[in-house]
């Protein structure tokens, strides 16, 4: 069941005096809770609009009224969510940032990680290094298991002659994508299906230019022990890979060569452990070459890619 989460209200307004007082709790109830104060600084900014330094230097706290989208007690609701039920920031303002995208959430989608945007850079450097980067550039992309869409917006806006093709499972999550598309301005760019990974894709055989895929890599046994932010609120059709969490993975590799032509990308995201044995899938189909392993913002290895034969 998704959260209650208050219904955004127009034409509301708190004294800056008590939102002041109601700042200094929450913050003491973040270093309690070891929740990070910028997200209490997201919260606030995204219901009254106060900037960052407004509210560092507390000068909002004389203002006779500050207009809000939230009554006080909705916004202290909100946050007792936050602090007690441990549900993502993200899902309680409705929306996260992700390269320069802003994009609607809710617990249907797996909130972007900072590090998934990596995947659109390490797209594109690669098909600059192929032989045929014009016939890939203006070639069919597609994002399987698109959640919120936002590698598609993402491969959308570094491929401006490219179609990109977004699926998913979740007929939910497909509303959020064609959403965010459409807020981001390319929804003319992206097609929307339905399925699950290459099911949707029947009449594109050997002919797309690259696959890219952020799929659920969690071991089953691992997600109870997630951090209850994700184990309690993201939903677990986006994390749970099965026993060894290269179910999904490993049907990514083995039927990406019916649908990618010849010098296609094959890019997909992991756990930590799981590139060397990813690396080893894509070698034992002898389907694929140049098969590389990329870090993540850490330097760890986090992302595996592969060329078609």
């Amino acid at each position: 069941m998704e959260d209650e989460v208050p219904d955004k209200k127009a034409d509301c307004s708190i004294s800056g005096d008590r939102l002041w007082d109601w700042w200094q709790q929450a913050k003491q109830q973040a270093v309690e809770a070891d929740v990070p104060a910028v997200e209490l600084v997201w919260l606030l900014r995204e219901i009254t609009g106060l900037d960052r330094l407004a509210l560092q230097l507390g000068s909002f706290q004389n203002q006779r009224q500050i207009a809000t989208t939230r009554s006080l007690d909705d916004l202290q609701t909100l946050w007792q969510q936050r602090i007690q039920a441990r549900v993502p920031v993200q899902y309680l303002v409705g929306y996260t940032t992700w390269r320069n995208f802003r994009l609607q959430v809710s617990p249907a989608v797996l909130i972007p990680r900072p590090e998934t945007e990596l995947m659109i850079d390490i797209a594109v450097a690669t098909v600059a290094q192929s032989s045929i980067a014009a016939e890939l550039s203006q070639g069919i992309w597609v994002d399987l298991g698109t959640g919120s869409g936002a590698i598609a917006i993402g491969l959308a806006t570094a491929f401006p002659n490219a179609t990109v093709i977004a699926t998913d499972i979740s007929e939910a999550a497909i509303a959020i994508a064609q959403a965010n598309a459409a807020m981001n301005q390319v929804s003319h760019r992206i097609e929307f299906r339905q399925g699950s990974w290459f099911e949707p894709l029947a009449d594109l055989t050997a002919s797309l230019a690259g696959m890219v895929s952020n799929p659920p890599y969690i071991p089953s046994t691992m997600i109870p022990n997630l951090a209850p932010e994700v184990a309690r609120h993201e939903p677990t059709l986006a994390l749970d890979g099965d026993i060894d969490g290269l179910g999904c993975l490993n049907q990514l590799v083995h039927k990406a060569p019916q649908y990618l032509r010849e010098g296609g990308l094959w890019l997909a995201e992991m756990m930590l452990n799981q590139a060397d044995s990813v690396s080893t899938l894509l070698e034992g189909t002898n389907r694929y070459r140049a098969i590389q392993v990329h870090p993540d913002l850490t330097g760890r290895d986090r992302f595996v890619s592969a060329i078609a034969t």
